[in-house]
């Protein structure tokens, strides 16, 4: 299992981007959470196998219908954060 933990930079809020991030996540069978940003940007952490991360992250370049995506930016996720399962949106 891999952890990512994102910053989604763009117009990505007001569009169902949040919604979106956990409707694939949880198709996808992933652990985490999306939350929105002061900055007007996403924050996610997920967690699963290497390629179903990929695919995810492919996911997110795009978004939703309206979203406007400029950057997908990777931070460093604290060690061994607890996730929830399932995937969800926190405020």
């Amino acid at each position: 299992m891999r952890i990512v933990h994102l910053e989604i930079a763009g117009h990505v809020q007001g569009v169902g981007f949040r919604h979106f991030v956990r409707q694939h996540a949880t198709r996808l069978g992933l652990a985490g959470w999306v939350r929105n940003l002061s900055s007007g940007n996403l924050e996610c952490t997920a967690a699963g196998a290497p390629a179903v991360l990929e695919e995810f992250l492919a996911l997110l370049r795009v978004g939703p219908p309206g979203a406007v995506v400029k950057q997908v930016i990777t931070l460093h996720p604290a060690h061994n954060p607890e996730l929830p399962m399932p995937f969800t949106i926190l405020k």
